[in-house]
Formats: structure tokens, C-alpha cells, sequence
């Protein structure tokens, strides 16, 4: 059996097949797109990334100035929350002393006006003590009696804060005196309280009924003459 020879040099090229390709060779390149644009600056084909970064540049700075006019806004808005704020608490805190202040003013005025209806009483101890002379044991007895009463009144007075004035050999002063006669005489100076006709009080630092005095001027022919009252008033 004759074996056929194959004359590669005179076989169609066709007919020659080609090696295969290698695992890892490059895809095949297309020439037409390396052909130059018509600008002749890219390759044909090829998107241009210029105006891709401008744009995300701007729309960055639009988000950042979109943001910071937030910001701006809510900075404005919790100034404007921080000042009403400090109102309602300043606008309170004057509620709270004012209502303090008046309920200071209230407990005073009833504390006066008790105080006031009691001070004719604390007179009429005083009277009886310096023109009553009890006589006998029976008298003391009961002399003793009211006095007590009438110091334990006073003492009750003394602890709510009354307190009697001493205006005897002191200056005249209308704040807290009640001038109701006069008597001229060159012993004391002029303006000078020479006796207390009735029992002034304070409650406190405050007047709580101005004293009844009796005043020194001077004499009319300005030498020393006999003290002698000129009554202007008679106390209650």
C-alpha cells in the first residue's frame, strides 16, 4: 500500500491551517479607533473626561454652598431661640420678685393695721401703771396681775419686731414725730423734744404710729423765762 505524500510547498495556503492562539494573547486592535478626531486632539471614539471632573467640581461646590447656607440658617434660628429664651427667663424671674415684693408689702400692711388696733391697749397699760397707787395688799395683788398681763404683751410685740421710740432730748424730726404743743425756753435748743405726750412705735425700720411731743422754742423776749405749755393739740 503506497503511502500518499503531501507536498506542502505546492498546497493552497488555504489549505495550511494557522497556529492557534495563546491563553493570555491581547484582544486584536482596531484600527479605526485610533484614528485622530476630527479636532485632532483625542482618539476617535474616546470620551472626553474634562468636562465630566468640571461638572462634578461644580456640583460639589453647589452641595457645599447649599450646606453652609443650612448652616447659616440654623445658626440664625437657635441665636433667635437662645434670645426668646433668655426673655421668658428674665421676663420670670421679675414675675417671681415682683410677686415676692408684694406679698412682703401684703403681710406688712395686715401686720400694721393689727398692730395698730392692739397700741391702744398697750396706752391704757401704760396709764394705769403710772396713775394707779395701789393702797393695800389686795390692790398690789391685782396691780401685779395686769402689769404682768401687759408685760407679756409686750414682749409679744418685741418678738414680731416692735419696738417703742425714745424721742426725749432728741431733735424734732416729722418722720417720726407728731408735734402737739410747744413750750419756749432758753434750757434746751430750739426743736428739741422735751416730753413724749404719747407712745410712738416702729415696726421694724418703718413708723408704725409717729410719736406726740411737746417742743422747745425759743423765748420771744430772748432771755430765760418760766417754762409755761402752749397747747396746740390734745393728744387722744
Amino acid at each position: 500500500m503506497e503511502e500518499s505524500v503531501v507536498n506542502y510547498e505546492e498546497a493552497s495556503p488555504s489549505l495550511i491551517p494557522e497556529p492557534a492562539g495563546q491563553a493570555g494573547d491581547p484582544p486584536p486592535i482596531d484600527l479605526e479607533e485610533l484614528q485622530p478626531s476630527p479636532d485632532g486632539l483625542e482618539p476617535h471614539g474616546s470620551p472626553s473626561g474634562l468636562p465630566a471632573a468640571s461638572a462634578a467640581v461644580a456640583d460639589r461646590e453647589q452641595a457645599l454652598e447649599l450646606l453652609a447656607a443650612e448652616v447659616e440658617s440654623l445658626r440664625l434660628q437657635l441665636e433667635e431661640r437662645n434670645a426668646h429664651y433668655m426673655r421668658i427667663a428674665a421676663d420670670f424671674d421679675n414675675f417671681r420678685k415682683r410677686n415676692a415684693r408684694e406679698k412682703e408689702e401684703l403681710e406688712q400692711h395686715v401686720k400694721r393695721h393689727t398692730l395698730s388696733e392692739l397700741l391702744p391697749v398697750i396706752d391704757s397699760f401704760e396709764r394705769a401703771r403710772s396713775q394707779i397707787k395701789p393702797k393695800t395688799d389686795g390692790e398690789t395683788v391685782v396691780h401685779n396681775n395686769y402689769q404682768g398681763v401687759y408685760k407679756q404683751l409686750v414682749e409679744c410685740l418685741k418678738r414680731i419686731g416692735v419696738s417703742p421710740m425714745r424721742p426725749k432730748g432728741q431733735p424734732f424730726d416729722p418722720n417720726y414725730h407728731d408735734a402737739v404743743m410747744r413750750e419756749a425756753t432758753d434750757q434746751h435748743p430750739e426743736g428739741t423734744v422735751l416730753e413724749e405726750l404719747q407712745q410712738g412705735y416702729l415696726l421694724g425700720d418703718k413708723v408704725l404710729r409717729h410719736a406726740m411731743v411737746k417742743v422747745a422754742t425759743a423765748p420771744e423776749d430772748g432771755s430765760a423765762t418760766s417754762a409755761h405749755d402752749v397747747p396746740e393739740e390734745t393728744p387722744e
